[in-house]
């Protein structure tokens, strides 16, 4: 399988994608491409897959038709998908030829800060 990751998806992604060969947008110079445009670029090059975060894709984009398959992630937060790497691979590996699917991670938590100290009259 030959993946895309679109410039919105960490770079660090291809290393826990075992057995998928992945290039980013960067890579290919495509990085300037609006979604339409690079979609259709990574199918003349006979990509399989586009992963990308952007959640407008669905939206602005006739994917029907279209022979690439896009793997929308909820999330481009690294340490999130360092954590769920194996999530996104049974994903690409369960993903048909021009299919749409969104994955779905659950949100870190959030890591309150103590207030800052006050300080009395001087």
């Amino acid at each position: 399988m030959r993946a895309l990751l679109d410039h919105s998806v960490p770079r660090g992604l291809r290393t826990v994608l075992a057995g998928v060969e992945v290039r980013h947008a960067f890579e290919m110079s495509w990085h300037e491409l609006r979604n339409g445009d690079l979609l259709r670029a990574a199918e003349r090059e006979g990509f399989d897959v586009l992963i990308t975060s952007d959640k407008n894709i669905r939206h602005q984009n006739r994917l029907g038709g279209l022979r690439i398959a896009v793997l929308e992630l909820s999330t481009n937060h690294w340490p999130t998908l360092q954590r769920h790497a194996e999530t996104v691979s049974i994903a690409l590996a369960d993903l048909g030829r021009g299919e749409y699917r969104r994955v779905t991670f659950p949100r870190p938590p959030l890591v309150r800060r103590p207030p800052p100290e006050r300080r009395g009259p001087g």
